[in-house]
């Protein structure tokens, strides 16, 4: 029989089962997560997508849409990018002050050139006097609210950063940290290290350690922590067309494998329908909704048959009605193909990392990173 692991804790927060939706740009809006939470029967931590502190402190108005939650959203989970340590000690403040959230997570994991290049993202941990600076006024100004972190190995195999790292988010006061299995140069290509995993639960284990990379079915969740140790898992491009996958993680980890859901593609249409109407709900615009959920198309459908026209069909639709039309085309009695699962979302890796000029010659110096490394841009 296989021994489950306890509750996961986030400071105050009892997070059972251990298992965490990833944040990821332009999908973990306030509609996915209300899925991916009705799915799961309301457990688990659902974060929401990465905000930048200087959005946040500049209260855009569209970042001000991003960091609204539910009333049945608990705890509030609110992901925050920054280079700077005063500007990331002023965006937690506001939370705080403001009461927008019960958990602050910061993200160190971003491998996109355009922020690489400016020294933020998954490049930044390699200054470990600046990762310090950061964590150091993110914790302060939080007070009680759990500050968490997510993070890659780290630029690439020559030059990792994750242990150094979590000794740093230890001595500063984090409360857990993820890591996602792969360097920068990997990007979500190849296969992650999940030893990694478990080299720095070893080396941090004052804290929980989260696992990231690889997550496909919820059978991959249990091996994770079987074969890490791991605290908990985080689960990005795995759910990505599956919000159902929170059922299935929440049956696994309650040793529950029969209730495993495999919807046939009418269950998976009436779930189609209903995250583009979520979408159009909270944009406020039908239409701006249905496109917004065009490219959940490709990923719901995977592994259906469903004919290349129609597919072209479906992912220029622009009305609940002409989705729905298109849908009901579809021979809905289709059980779920074996071939719908493993990877999905971005797999293609990418070797070349984007750095400031010398920006390997000196760990800890923090010179080099400027205020435009904050782009609205995800991932990790």
């Amino acid at each position: 029989m296989t021994t489950l692991p306890p509750p996961l804790a986030i400071g105050p927060h009892t997070v059972q089962p251990p298992v965490v939706l990833a944040p990821m740009a332009g999908i973990t809006n306030a509609p996915f997560r209300t899925l991916c939470r009705e799915f799961s029967g309301g457990k688990g931590l659902f974060v929401s997508e990465m905000i930048t502190t200087r959005a946040l402190v500049e209260r855009n108005e569209k970042t001000m849409q991003l960091i609204h939650f539910d009333e049945t959203e608990k705890p509030r989970s609110i992901q925050l990018y920054g280079v700077d340590p005063v500007t990331v000690g002023k965006a937690v403040r506001v939370i705080v002050e403001e009461d927008r959230a019960d958990h602050i997570d910061l993200n160190f994991g971003c491998p996109v050139p355009k922020v690489t290049r400016k020294g933020g993202g998954s490049a930044l941990p390699y200054k470990r006097n600046l990762l310090r600076a950061i964590l150091r006024e993110a914790v302060a100004g939080a007070g009680d609210l759990p500050v968490t972190m997510k993070m890659r190995k780290g630029i690439n195999d020559e030059h990792l950063t994750y242990l150094d790292a979590g000794r740093i988010a230890v001595e500063e006061g984090v409360t857990a940290i993820a890591l996602h299995g792969r360097t920068t140069a990997q990007h979500y290509g190849g296969t992650a290290d999940w030893d990694a995993i478990a080299r720095l639960k070893e080396h941090v284990p004052e804290i929980p350690v989260l696992g990231n990379g690889d997550i496909w079915c919820a059978e991959d969740a249990l091996r994770m922590v079987r074969e890490t140790g791991c605290d908990g898992v985080v689960v990005g491009r795995g759910c990505l067309g599956r919000p159902w996958l929170f059922n299935d993680l929440v049956a696994a980890f309650e040793g529950r494998p029969e209730d495993f859901h495999k919807p046939t593609l009418r269950e998976v249409a009436t779930t189609m329908h209903r995250h583009a109407q979520l979408l159009g709900e909270w944009i406020g615009d039908e239409a701006r909704g249905v496109i917004d959920f065009r490219k959940h198309v490709a990923w719901y459908l995977k592994g259906f048959s469903v004919g290349s026209e129609m597919r072209k069909k479906l992912a220029v639709t622009s009305s609940l009605a002409e989705l729905d039309a298109h849908l009901s085309e579809l021979d809905l009695d289709q059980a779920w193909p074996e071939s719908a699962d493993g990877p999905r979302g971005r797999t293609s890796g990418n070797n070349r990392v984007v750095l400031p000029d010398g920006w390997l010659k000196d760990p800890y110096d923090c010179a080099g990173v400027s205020e435009d490394a904050e782009l609205d841009t995800s991932g990790g």
